[in-house]
């Protein structure tokens, strides 16, 4: 196998240049309410001061698109030059009234000039499907031409959770499907002439979010484009498992030489993401996030289910199984650096021991998982031990050995919990939302419980969880068994026994 490493064109969002051989760049999104000009700026400046260098605001309507415009003066008279992001869903009218106010407008190809995905079955003939992709380029007309006269750059941002129909008929609901509705909206920009692009496909689950960008590098690769890529793992959650999970997806792909910016999507004040993925672009490239040497891609192995890795304890140089029996396995160990690039099959199938030599437990936590995970994502090794020179010893290593592997979804051992980053689509203070969800079904295993702040992207997210908890309006919740919403509206003080009471009806049928 050889390096993937992709070298994309410089954009441009205001001053900053992005692509090429700048370092990666870092950016968040505020969660504040789009119409609060205050709480916008100050959250603006907490992320620029932690270190962000581009920051996205949701606009999503007209008055929104508008006030940006106060957001982005009174940042300017308060010294900051950062650029501003539009993220529009739904409504091309605001996209063409912030492409003339912000740096850069991230558009939706599942929902820009498509309705919001309904599941159903939508075949096309061939000439019906060409129709729609010509109704799609002249709804993008009018943003392209706007965005060509003020210097606007556009983010084509497709998420696995809203995929239209019609890709999903065609594609279903795949890294494929991801991909090539990525590209058709790349070949409509290009052949306008419009090149200040930026590309990102994100999904919660890190497999799909690496096949998706490995897929979209094959396809601009053979059709000679090179737009810079944006990478994270979106509804990635909050605390220890919300940065393990970014590190593992985002830390594989920078490993192969892919990716011009990184978000890291955490349920949590957004100035808090800054930190987690200035280490993870430290920990596989350097201060600028760009490796030398990129590693291989690491083939997928089919997803089947026996695959279940073990975890062992390197207990001073015996090695425990997880009854605690001394072990045989095949075990090879490394330093973390010997492993960066280690790509021999033989090696993969055994048991992994990298050796850190790491104090804080934040800090090898994502080291940790940013080195592991493509190989855990490509379901290869046998197993996993984590060992560590430093002050982090024992049961914590253990810990975030079993927490990579339920990242990676290499093997399940408690209840995964999808959550969203919130922004000024939320409709409940998600992260208290999130910890009560959590509290109340802390009980449960191999489930995925999904808690989302609005249905923008909620259902198809969603469409891989079990159950989902989602914010509707003001004091009410959605309560969604997979894709379909079971209970409407529910007042947001009865939706968690609500929940509770559905799982467990469900459970006393099985």
């Amino acid at each position: 196998m050889t390096g993937m490493s992709f070298r994309t064109r410089i954009i441009k969002a205001g001053s900053l240049e992005i692509g090429g051989t700048h370092p990666v760049r870092i950016q968040s999104m505020t969660n504040t309410d789009t119409l609060d000009t205050a709480s916008c700026v100050s959250q603006c400046i907490r992320i620029i001061e932690a270190g962000g260098e581009l920051v996205r605001l949701t606009a999503q309507g007209i008055r929104e698109a508008e006030n940006l415009a106060a957001i982005r003066r009174e940042l300017r008279r308060a010294g900051f030059d950062t650029p501003l992001c539009a993220d529009i869903h739904f409504n091309p009218a605001a996209a063409e009234v912030a492409a003339r106010i912000v740096e850069k407008v991230r558009i939706n190809p599942g929902n820009y000039a498509d309705k919001r995905a309904s599941f159903i079955q939508h075949d096309l003939t061939e000439s019906e499907y060409a129709a729609e992709l010509e109704r799609i380029r002249n709804r993008l007309q009018p943003l392209i031409n706007i965005c060509r006269e003020y210097g606007t750059a556009v983010r084509i941002g497709v998420n696995h959770g809203s995929l239209s129909d019609r890709i999903m008929t065609r594609y279903g609901n795949t890294s494929e499907g991801m991909a090539v509705s990525a590209a058709e909206f790349l070949r409509i920009f290009r052949s306008e002439g419009f090149n200040n692009i930026i590309v990102s496909l994100k999904s919660s689950d890190t497999r799909v979010m690496v096949e998706s960008n490995r897929m979209i590098v094959r396809m601009m690769s053979e059709e000679g484009m090179d737009y810079p890529i944006h990478l994270g793992i979106t509804e990635a959650g909050e605390g220890e498992d919300g940065r393990i999970i970014s590190a593992a997806g985002i830390g594989t792909l920078l490993a192969e030489g892919i990716g011009d910016t990184v978000r890291v999507s955490l349920s949590e004040a957004p100035e808090r993401e800054i930190p987690v993925a200035r280490e993870i672009i430290r920990f596989i490239g350097g201060p600028s996030g760009r490796v030398t040497i990129p590693s291989p891609p690491i083939t997928m192995a089919p997803v089947i289910e026996r695959y279940i890795p073990s975890v062992l304890t390197d207990n001073n140089g015996v090695y425990i199984d997880e009854k605690g029996e001394p072990c045989e396995q095949d075990i090879f160990s490394f330093s973390a650096d010997e492993l960066q690039y280690q790509d021999d099959d033989e090696v993969l199938s055994k048991v992994l021991n990298p050796v850190f030599n790491e104090d804080d437990h934040e800090r090898l936590s994502i080291d940790a998982a940013a080195l592991l995970g493509r190989f855990f994502i490509a379901r290869r090794p046998a197993g996993l031990i984590i060992s560590n020179r430093g002050k982090v010893r024992g049961e914590a290593l253990r810990s975030i050995a079993f927490a990579i592997l339920q990242a990676t979804e290499a093997r399940i051992t408690r209840t995964r919990y999808i959550s969203c980053p919130t922004c000024g689509r939320t409709k409940f203070n998600l992260e208290e939302a999130v910890r009560r969800v959590k509290e109340a079904t802390s009980h449960l295993t191999g489930m995925k419980i999904a808690v989302m702040g609005c249905v923008v992207n909620g259902p198809g997210e969603m469409a891989g969880s079990d159950y989902g908890y989602v914010g509707a309006a003001e004091g009410k919740v959605h309560i969604y068994r997979g894709t379909e919403a079971v209970m409407k509206n529910i007042p947001e003080n009865e939706a968690l026994t609500l929940l509770l009471e559905l799982i467990e009806r469900d459970q006393a049928k099985r």
